[in-house]
């Protein structure tokens, strides 16, 4: 049982409300931060232990920094864990992976990745950004106004619910946070990659198709297609009519029970689907996707299974 509540609680703030529509090239100009990192900073030693006496319990080795949007005025934060290896060769450098909802996919990200090579490498040492909500809101309004495209809203949300402000965080990303990881940390700026999941994956659906170049590689979940009687669709049409190709690594996930025929207002999967073949159709070059519909897991469970699937592809380890 409390196995089952810790689980309910964790994925609470990232999915309650995300099918809510039935209830609801960096810059080179680096960004003016409250704290600055170091850029010879490596990893110090992982204690053998937390703090006790009642502390919260920590991530150890990860890293917070405040880098503000001096254009919404508000001030957001970015999450840092570096590999274990960063520390051994000054020279090398490392994919970076952007994940959404950072609360929820930073940790379990972490500690995915570390699993996956438990046992020899399967995937590439890489640093891993999580991207916070904005400092002093609780999660579903800021992912509500940041995540979304349109301010069409949805019917559940609260009157006074602010939706459709994503260009904007885009370009809070493009402008502020890719510029201070680059300039801090030994980033392979050819290889930046985001992960978002449901408004997270509708957010990185919208940055394939207006700013691609910002990241090479994008794993997508349970996007959220439904939204404004599917404005994403409308977007894809717009971006093949200006566009012969489309450079990217596309992994797309969805939960097999995120369908209609399984009692839900939104059929995800079918959008997922026909998204996919939609964009294959236009036989972009560069353009490489691959879409999963995941057996038995639904909206909430079925992230974890993703995120595995998702670095296993974009990340797979480089045979020598």
């Amino acid at each position: 049982m409390l196995k089952k509540l810790w689980w309910v609680g964790l994925t609470g703030v990232l999915f309650v409300g995300c099918q809510g529509g039935q209830n609801d090239t960096a810059t080179t100009k680096a960004p003016e931060v409250k704290a600055q990192a170091s850029t010879s900073q490596v990893p110090s030693a992982t204690p053998t232990g937390q703090v006790s006496g009642g502390r919260p319990y920590e991530i150890v080795g990860s890293e917070v920094w405040d880098v503000p949007d001096p254009a919404s005025g508000r001030n957001y934060q970015v999450f840092v864990a570096l590999p274990k290896s960063y520390g051994e060769d000054p020279a090398r450098r490392y994919p970076v992976l952007y994940v959404t909802d950072a609360d929820y996919a930073f940790p379990l990200i972490r500690q995915i990745a570390r699993r996956l090579n438990g046992e020899g490498p399967q995937i590439q040492d890489f640093i891993l950004v999580g991207l916070s909500y904005a400092v002093g809101e609780e999660g579903m309004p800021s992912r509500r106004r940041d995540y979304t495209p349109t301010a069409v809203g949805t019917s559940g949300a609260p009157k006074d619910a602010v939706h459709g402000e994503s260009a904007a965080y885009i370009g809070y990303l493009r402008d502020q946070v890719l510029p201070f990881v680059a300039q801090h940390y030994r980033s392979d700026e050819q290889t930046r990659l985001f992960l978002g999941h449901s408004y997270g994956g509708l957010l990185g659906t919208q940055i394939l198709l207006s700013q691609p170049q910002l990241f090479s590689g994008y794993i997508i979940g349970s996007p959220s297609y439904w939204y404004d009687d599917h404005v994403m669709d409308r977007m894809e049409s717009a971006y093949a009519k200006q566009h012969q190709d489309l450079a990217a690594r596309v992994y797309m996930y969805v939960g097999q029970y995120e369908a209609r025929r399984y009692g839900k207002a939104y059929d995800m999967v079918s959008d997922a689907e026909r998204m996919a073949q939609t964009m294959r159709a236009r036989h972009y070059p560069s353009l490489q996707l691959s879409l999963d519909v995941l057996n038995d897991e639904d909206h909430l469970s079925v992230a974890p299974r993703g995120f595995i699937h998702g670095l296993k592809m974009l990340l797979a380890e480089k045979t020598p």
